[in-house]
This record gives structure tokens, C-alpha cells and sequence, in this order.
């Protein structure tokens, strides 16, 4: 995957475009992690991003299907950048470009601001459609965002939404016209950016350390069983 970085003032700019369907390789996730250090040694805000109608398909699918190894070691390290992202101290505003299911749906959910282009874009947790288990990770990251009506439609029933239907489950805050989405997403992390980032990380430690410990603490379990329920034993 291209994945671009621009600081533009003190927003820090990342977009994901593959040309494809911006799927989670593992140099996009290395490439992510780098992007996020960098942006929070220079920036106050950071926008993450996707092209016109894609921003992520979620995990490559090639890789998981190539065995138990490869799959379990994507899912490794993108389960730390998941949490890296979480828990970054710099406010987070996602600009969803387009289409967002399975591992794409879950980088939504790591933002503070989640904001949608308007379209004919699908947007969900699929796994369980396409026959695989929702990972832990994304249980507790749907627990934490999504509206607690909506949790059992959104993982049960691997319900796939249009943007406004998002913003009623909890996956975006807000649509916004394709055209003025990432004028809307600097804006935004601007304004966010402008406050003390030693209270905003402080803060947000408070309001998320439970479940990234939870997460983190639980991760290779987690994995082997998910291995186990797939018919592969563990890497």
C-alpha cells in the first residue's frame, strides 16, 4: 500500500491509497506505525485518510489465507497498531473516504472524530458473513464506540451500513460532503490540537487504559483460539 505523509501546519496528513482497495499488508501496517511516530514527534493533530470510495478493505486477505504463520503474525502486529492508534496521546480525526468493513470498520473505530463521506459506501464489521470469528480486539474496540443497541446487529448479525446508518451505530459522527470532507477533517484536528496535549493524552488514558490492557493482555490467547475456530493451530 502508498501511504503518503504531509504536515500541513501542525495536522499531520496520512493517506492510505493502494490504488485498490486498501487493504492492511504487512508494510501497510509498518508504514502506519512509522507515519504515527513521526506525526506524534512533530505534529499536534493527526488525519488518517483513504482515496476517492476506498479507505480499508481491513486485512489482506492473501496473507490470511496463506496459513496459520502469516496469518497469525498479521494479525499480531496489526492488533499493536490498532492499539498504538487508540491510545496516540495526539487527538485522531479519521476522514472515511469510502468504503470501511471488517479491519477497515475497526480503524474508524480508533478515532476521536470519525467523520464519513457522503455515498453509496458500505461500512461494518463483516467477519462473522464471511465465516471467521470477530477477534477479540474488535469485540472490545465495538463495545468501547458503537451504540450499545447496535452491538449485537453490528457483530451477531455482521450488519454492513450506509454512511448515515454509521453515524447511528456509532462507526462515524458525522457525514460529510465527499467534496469538503478533508477541509472538514483539518478543521477538526486543528481545533482539537489547539488544546494542551499533556491534558488531551492524560484524558484519554483515563478513558481507554482499561480496554487497551483488556486487549493487550489477552491477545495471544485470543489468537490461538481464533486459529483453533479456523481449523489451524497456532504460529
Amino acid at each position: 500500500m502508498s501511504i503518503t505523509y504531509q504536515l500541513e501546519g501542525s495536522v499531520a496528513i496520512v493517506t492510505l491509497d493502494d490504488g485498490k482497495a486498501n487493504a492492511l499488508s504487512e508494510q501497510a501496517i509498518a508504514a502506519l506505525g512509522e507515519a504515527l511516530t513521526r506525526a506524534e514527534s512533530e505534529a499536534k493533530a493527526l488525519v488518517l485518510t483513504g482515496r476517492a470510495d476506498r479507505f480499508c478493505a481491513g486485512f489482506d486477505l492473501k496473507t490470511m489465507m496463506s496459513g496459520p504463520g502469516p496469518a497469525t503474525a498479521l494479525l499480531r502486529r496489526g492488533s499493536a497498531m490498532y492499539l498504538a492508534l487508540y491510545g496516540t496521546p495526539l487527538p485522531l480525526v479519521i476522514a472515511c473516504t469510502g468504503h470501511a468493513l471488517a479491519g477497515g470498520a475497526l480503524l474508524l473505530l480508533t478515532g476521536d472524530v470519525r467523520l464519513g463521506a457522503d455515498g453509496p459506501y458500505r461500512i461494518g464489521l463483516n467477519e462473522v458473513a464471511i465465516g471467521m470469528p470477530l477477534p477479540a480486539l474488535g469485540m472490545e474496540l465495538a463495545r468501547d464506540r458503537l451504540a450499545a443497541h447496535e452491538l449485537p446487529r453490528a457483530t451477531l448479525g455482521a450488519h454492513i451500513y450506509d454512511p448515515a446508518g454509521a453515524v447511528r451505530a456509532g462507526y462515524l459522527d458525522e457525514v460529510v460532503p465527499a467534496e469538503a470532507l478533508l477541509v472538514r477533517a483539518r478543521a477538526e484536528a486543528t481545533r482539537l490540537g489547539a488544546f494542551s496535549r499533556s491534558a488531551y493524552g492524560a484524558t484519554k488514558v483515563r478513558l481507554r487504559r482499561a480496554t487497551i490492557a483488556h486487549i493487550a493482555d489477552t491477545l495471544e490467547a485470543d489468537l490461538s483460539s481464533l486459529m483453533s475456530l479456523l481449523g489451524s493451530p497456532p504460529a
